[in-house]
């Protein structure tokens, strides 16, 4: 991508790719300071700032986690910041009546919804800040086969739920940029495109010559194999929901 607004910025998304070997170099306190700060300068819905980053610099708690999510890099980063939904905060400020009047309105399940969105537009704050400052970065959805005992690795209060986590650190490789799907597949105008089928078949192709050509981890796949696979793949879902109503996310 190339133009008059091509900048910095947008240089650094488009470069995004995700890192998964880091060179043993721990984080400054300054660079961890600058990543936090700029989760804190996202968008937040209402002011709400409905969310938690927890830094994790315990090797044990580090290696369990490492094993339970399926994912070594946590124990090899720079750092790992943990990004968590978090209602308790307004909470403490709340009297025993408004809690009370808080959890009873039905407006509870929009925060519910808005602290979500919050965790997630600080999370790419960070992410951006972190690769805009020549580090690199891999989020980890995988946290939660760590549950429920993350909860008591890290303390964490009712009100309160992890949703991923951001691995940062010296980049230790230069991976192939992984192809997304065309423009004309996700960007419409005034009205939702339904004609889809022939962008999903052409960007299958191209995935399929990615994952066949690229240095590490070679396959035979494609976007929506995968993609299918894994929503059809049994998970544990009750269990999750379960999860969430015991830290008092009300469900609608």
């Amino acid at each position: 991508m190339e133009g008059s607004f091509m900048n910095d910025v947008i240089k650094t998304i488009q470069q995004h790719r995700s890192i998964r070997k880091f060179k043993n170099t721990p984080l400054t306190q300054e660079q961890i300071d600058t990543i936090v700060r700029a989760a804190q300068m996202a968008p937040t819905s209402g002011h709400f700032q409905a969310y938690s980053i927890i830094g994790v610099t315990d090797a044990g708690v580090k290696k369990e986690l490492s094993k339970r999510s399926g994912n070594p890099v946590i124990e090899t980063c720079g750092y790992l910041f943990i990004f968590c939904a978090d209602l308790y905060r307004i909470m403490t400020a709340a009297s025993d009546n408004e809690k009370q009047q808080m959890k009873n309105n039905v407006s509870f399940a929009y925060f519910n919804q808005t602290s979500v969105t919050d965790t997630a537009l600080a999370m790419q704050n960070a992410n951006l800040a972190a690769e805009s400052m020549g580090l690199g970065t891999v989020i980890i959805g995988g946290i939660n086969g760590a549950l429920p005992d993350l909860d008591r690795w890290l303390d964490l209060p009712e009100y309160v739920i992890p949703l991923a986590g951001l691995a940062v650190g010296v980049p230790d490789e230069h991976p192939e940029q992984k192809l997304r799907l065309p423009q004309s597949a996700v960007f419409f105008e005034n009205k939702y495109n339904h004609q889809l089928k022939a962008s999903v078949a052409s960007y299958d192709k191209e995935m399929e010559l990615y994952y066949e050509q690229r240095t590490n981890n070679k396959q035979k796949s494609n976007w929506s194999q995968k993609v299918i696979h894994m929503l059809t793949s049994d998970i544990p879902i009750e269990f999750y929901t379960d999860y969430i109503k015991s830290k008092g996310f009300a469900l609608k």
